[in-house]
């Protein structure tokens, strides 16, 4: 699938607020990953692009800056954090990723990654009691996504049949992963994460949320407004909101990547009159820590951010 690209202005009013956009796809995602991470690392089933987390982090801090992650799954801010000469820590709640996120670190280290990184195994909406106290005030960055559920990601094997499988974070018995939470529990368990980062962060430290909304019984599930939403209640200002891509930019136009659970989503949609499209993108949502205690103004739920 091809659709047109539209540049911004060559001289635009810096007064205006412009889409910041992120070409984050050039290179597939296991080809960002080969090499680069352990291949037990293939077995997560919603890995964030390595191309995102490393733009956020050039982007937003310097070297030397520590960088967390409360749910850090297989470990890839963490990795790509401490390739860029930053430190990297991370929260992950089962046991199975965090295991893979430490060979991850391991591996980078082998490489020459110059940074620190370590992984804290526990649940992040309790990350203050997790993290060492030392560290409140200390991170530069947060770099996150929540997690979507089962019925977003999974693996594909191909064979005499077609078997779509291990689209969970675990074996489906315990529900404690935000994941298998309705949107309303995930927005209020993401706003305690993002709470008990905030204390982590200095002042006008950033936080950066990749999320995209999804379709759940043909229902859009606004995702990424719930997560400003949440950010807010968090204390936090947002500051911008930006677009990762998740298509190749090719010829001024985007090539999409979609997975095999988009492209069979978007045709069953289509055969049945509804006119879907493939995603292109993710919204990356940022927010700042206010440089002193005084809460500035907030926005209603779902208001905010630069687009």
């Amino acid at each position: 699938m091809v659709v047109s690209l539209v540049a911004e202005p060559s001289n635009p009013d810096p007064r205006a607020q412009h889409l910041s956009v992120w070409a984050t796809a050039q290179r597939t995602g296991p080809v960002q990953r080969r090499g680069r991470y352990v291949p037990e690392s293939t077995a997560h089933p919603a890995r964030m692009l390595p191309a995102i987390a490393a733009h956020a982090i050039a982007a937003y801090t310097n070297p030397g800056d520590l960088v967390l992650d409360p749910m850090c799954g297989i470990g890839t801010t963490l990795v790509e954090a401490v390739h860029a000469g930053r430190d990297g820590i991370g929260v992950e709640y089962e046991s199975r990723w965090s295991d893979i996120a430490d060979a991850n670190l391991r591996h980078a280290r082998q490489q020459g990654a110059t940074g620190r990184g370590g992984v804290i195994r526990g649940d992040a909406t309790a990350i203050q009691s997790l993290v060492p106290a030392a560290l409140a005030g200390q991170v530069a960055l947060v770099v996150t996504s929540p997690p979507y559920g089962p019925t977003v990601h999974g693996h594909v094997a191909v064979g005499d049949e077609l078997d779509v499988r291990d689209n969970r974070y675990n074996d489906g018995s315990d529900k404690g992963n935000l994941a298998y939470r309705d949107l309303t529990g995930l927005a209020d368990g993401f706003a305690d994460i993002l709470r008990g980062c905030a204390t982590l962060l200095r002042p006008g430290g950033t936080v950066v949320v990749t999320a995209r909304p999804w379709r759940k019984r043909g229902e859009l599930v606004d995702l990424p407004s719930a997560v400003i939403g949440a950010g807010v209640r968090a204390g936090l200002v947002p500051t911008e909101r930006c677009v990762a891509l998740l298509a190749a930019v090719r010829d001024g136009q985007l090539v999409a990547r979609p997975s095999f659970f988009q492209l069979r989503s978007v045709r069953k949609a289509r055969a049945a009159g509804t006119p879907m499209h493939l995603i292109a993108h993710e919204d990356v949502l940022i927010f700042t820590k206010p440089e002193s205690s005084v809460q500035l103004p907030s926005t209603a739920d779902g208001a905010g951010g630069r687009r």
